[in-house]
Formats: C-alpha cells, sequence, structure tokens
C-alpha cells in the first residue's frame, strides 16, 4: 500500500518531494489554478465551509476525511492506485509485454493527445455549472454540486500531473492551456463538444453527471487499461471518485421523476400544461432533456469507425473497459456490423473490430444508460402514471461520426431538413421549455430543512448525517 503524504503543500503518493524539479513546477501551476478556480468555481460560494470528503488514501477503505471545509482551501492531491506486481500490457500488438514506467517516442503525441482531451473535461464541466448553487433545489443538492465540482478540480491535477512528469516543455505548455480555455468560449472553447454546453439549470445538471460523466467512466476504464502504466493508475483512483458523479446524476433525475409522479397520481392530472401548473417538470419535458444530454454524450466517444481508435488499441494507449471480460485481446480477425450512411442511405457494414473500438465502448455505455432509465420508469409506474422514459435512438441529434450532418427522429428514422426543423422543439428543450424549468429555479434554499417543490427528498443523507444536516454554511 503506497503512502499518501498529506502534509505538503501538494498532498501526493508519487514521491514528488524526491524530484525538486518536478515539485516547483507543479507548486508554480498551484496559483495558477487557484486563481482559475476562483474566477471560473463556484460563484459566490467560495467563503463558505461546505462538508466535503477528500481523498487521503487510495485504499478502497477509508480512503476519503469527511469535514466542513472552505473550497480554496480543499487540498487537491496527486494520487494513482498501487502498481500492479507484474502487470503487463493486455491487449493488441505488444500484448504480453511488460507495461511502461515511460513514454515510448513513437506513441509520445498519441498520449499526449488522449491526455489533454481526457484533462480538459474536467474544468470544463465546473466552468458550466459554476452559477448551480445560486438557484439550489436544497443544501444537500448545493454540497453534491461542490463535491463533483473539487473533485473535477482533482481529476484536472491528475492529468496535469501526468503531463509535467512525462511529457516535458510540451506537457508543461499543454497544463497552462487547460487554465485559460473556457467552456461556451467562442474564441477559445473546450476541446470537447457537450464541455461548451450550457448546463444553467438543475435538470440539466442531474442529466449531465447521469449521462455526460457516464461517458467519464467508460473512457476512464478504457484508459485504466492502458500499456502507459502511469495513465492506468491514475485513472483507476479517478474512478473511485466519478461514482458519486454518476450518483448524484442517477439519484437527481430519479427524485425529480418521484415528485413529478406523485404530485400527478395525488391532484390526477396527467396533461403537461396542468403538471406545470402543480409547480413541476413534467414528464415529456424530463425526456427532451434526457434526450440532448444523452445524444451529446454519445458524440464524447467519438466516430463509429476510427483509425485513431484502431492505433490506440494495437498499440496498447487505450484499450476496452473491462479487458479482460473479452475473450479476443488481439482483435486482428473479427468485425463488428454497423449501421453506416452511404450516398444518404442507411447500409449495414462488417467493420475491422479495432477500427470499431469507440462503438463497442459505446455500446457498454448505452446498456448502462438503460439501468439508469429503468430505475426511473419503474419509480413512475409506481405511482400509476401511464408513461416510460425513453433512450432515442443512437442515430438521433448526432454532431460526431457517420450520422453527423444527418437528421432522424428519436426511433432512429431518417428525416429531411425540413422535416427535422419542423419537429425538434418535440424532441428537444425548446427556449420556452429552458424558460419554464429555470422559472422552478429562480429562488435557491438554503435552509437546510427545506426542499424545493419540484423535487423529491433524497432517501438518506451524506456519511450518517441526516437529510437536513447543514451541509453548506452559507453566508448570504
Amino acid at each position: 500500500m503506497s503512502t499518501v503524504i498529506t502534509n505538503d503543500r501538494i498532498p501526493n503518493n508519487v514521491h514528488l518531494a524526491d524530484d525538486k524539479r518536478l515539485q516547483r513546477a507543479l507548486e508554480a501551476w498551484q496559483p495558477n489554478y487557484i486563481n482559475w478556480w476562483k474566477e471560473m468555481g463556484p460563484a459566490g460560494f467560495q467563503e463558505d465551509d461546505v462538508f466535503l470528503r477528500t481523498a487521503i488514501s487510495v485504499d478502497h477503505e477509508g480512503w476519503a476525511h469527511f469535514d466542513y471545509v472552505k473550497m480554496p482551501d480543499y487540498r487537491w492531491g496527486i494520487f494513482l492506485a498501487d502498481a500492479v506486481k507484474d502487470r503487463t500490457i493486455g491487449f493488441g500488438d505488444n500484448m504480453g509485454q511488460p507495461v511502461w514506467q515511460e513514454i515510448p517516442g513513437e506513441h509520445r503525441n498519441a498520449l499526449r493527445r488522449l491526455v489533454v482531451t481526457q484533462a480538459d473535461t474536467e474544468p470544463a464541466s465546473v466552468e458550466q455549472q459554476r452559477l448551480l448553487g445560486q438557484t439550489c433545489p436544497s443544501v444537500y443538492d448545493l454540497r453534491n454540486l461542490f463535491q463533483v465540482n473539487v473533485e473535477e478540480g482533482r481529476h484536472l491535477w491528475a492529468m496535469v500531473y501526468l503531463l509535467h512528469s512525462y511529457f516535458g516543455r510540451d506537457g508543461r505548455e499543454e497544463a497552462d492551456a487547460l487554465l485559460e480555455r473556457r467552456s461556451g468560449d467562442p474564441d477559445k472553447p473546450r476541446i470537447l463538444g457537450a464541455f461548451n454546453e450550457p448546463c444553467t439549470d438543475w435538470l440539466s445538471f442531474f442529466m449531465f453527471t447521469f449521462f455526460t460523466d457516464r461517458d467519464g467512466k467508460y473512457q476512464l476504464l478504457a484508459l485504466a487499461e492502458s500499456a502507459f502504466d502511469p495513465l492506468s493508475r491514475t485513472t483507476r483512483f479517478m474512478l473511485t471518485e466519478e461514482a458519486h458523479h454518476m450518483f448524484v446524476g442517477e439519484t437527481g433525475v430519479l427524485r425529480v421523476v418521484d415528485r413529478t409522479s406523485k404530485l400527478m397520481a395525488e391532484n390526477k392530472k396527467d396533461h403537461p400544461d396542468d403538471v406545470r401548473k402543480l409547480g413541476l417538470v413534467d414528464l415529456p419535458t424530463i425526456q427532451k432533456y434526457l434526450n440532448l444530454w444523452y445524444s451529446l454524450s454519445l458524440d464524447l466517444f467519438g466516430g463509429e469507425v476510427s483509425s485513431n481508435a484502431a492505433s490506440f488499441f494495437a498499440s496498447g494507449l487505450k484499450g476496452r473497459a473491462k479487458e479482460a471480460s473479452y475473450e479476443d485481446h488481439v482483435a486482428l480477425t473479427a468485425t463488428y456490423a454497423m449501421d453506416v450512411v452511404r450516398d444518404g442511405k442507411l447500409v449495414r457494414e462488417d467493420v475491422p473490430l479495432r477500427n470499431a473500438m469507440n462503438e463497442v465502448l459505446r455500446d457498454e455505455y448505452v446498456e448502462d444508460c438503460q439501468r439508469g432509465v429503468d430505475k426511473w420508469n419503474r419509480t413512475i409506474k409506481e405511482h400509476g402514471i401511464d408513461f416510460e422514459l425513453v433512450l432515442p435512438h443512437r442515430r438521433f441529434h448526432r454532431h460526431i461520426g457517420v450520422f453527423a450532418g444527418t437528421h432522424f427522429d428519436p426511433k432512429g428514422n431518417p428525416l429531411t431538413k425540413a422535416e427535422w426543423d419542423a419537429q425538434k422543439d418535440a424532441w428537444l428543450p425548446s427556449e420556452a421549455d429552458k424558460a419554464y424549468v429555470k422559472s422552478l429555479m429562480t429562488k435557491p434554499i438554503y435552509e437546510p430543512q427545506k426542499m424545493a417543490n419540484w423535487i423529491s427528498a433524497p432517501k438518506q443523507g451524506i456519511k450518517g448525517r441526516p437529510v437536513d444536516f447543514e451541509y453548506v454554511r452559507h453566508h448570504v
């Protein structure tokens, strides 16, 4: 078990003090990070005491400490999961060879691209969510938002450590650039599209943490298989923290669905207009938000047919989630059947499996998302409401891959552009829908004993505390 040094300026379990040059470089980056956090982190809450968990170990038992902390004082650290003794590469052309502790020169650029792309998502999500605290439905939810935010910040630190440690001057410049890009900025946007999308209401936040953070889970699982062992160890520990983010999303949507369904049943109302008069998010609007964030998150996996994915797999840079569960770890002769668009028509083609690795990962993601949606639907059914949330077809509302530039309805049927334009507001949140959802969230709830009308209370609090515990001591 590695030892975590918690009293250093930068908590770590990577023997940072033994490499003075690296330590100085990261300590020089740290003030810039804090400045970014104060500028682009949660707006209006930097001086509040928040009941947060802080990583203090990489052991699965007792790895986090819970206490009040002001967010700018949060102990962001560098933590790698413990090394696996005699670990070998588990897939691709180099299968069975020892994993790399240093980066082979021929893979340097590709690995840097993978690390930077992953790293860029972390500050982006903090920026997207920076104003949400001002419309929180409860102090419980406010604390969960901040927990997600500080851990996304720690994940940024995890990637910046790799950039500084293994990529020299290029890595240091990339680390600086991570603090310069801004979510949604027309001149310096974040790298991936979903991370430039506005996330300015709590329904979007819950959908984001369910769908978009779940993409993060699968990207981290794939990188955890990497032949570059420091990346594998870094992402394995990130997954420990990522689980909470998806919990926030899954239970958040569940509580919205529960509240709406419960009051629909009690008031015997089922028309969306009548449901809205009760101050609730109607189920068809929830479906539209689901359609939006699910489709945006599908794009994050990349193109269905990808030479980059094939190269990453062949060289051992990025595998499949839980690679050990597959029988064939070389994937040289197998194919994957998928729909593609040729001359404006859908055709079925067999694609070399290595070129379809993005789609393999997307398959697992879709199955995982469905499990969460099934839970939401069980809650609706328990209240006797005849409505079912549905994941749209993966062709729907896509901007990356073989379906980019085409139009399909949520069932996957092709549409003309005119048909899409005429019907898209029935499938995606319209400006009126967004305005309505925001209207429910104009007044924040800062009293621990209260909960907004449009969402149910959670079943239990955090770390043994009651739901109405003062998780955030907000100074109004």
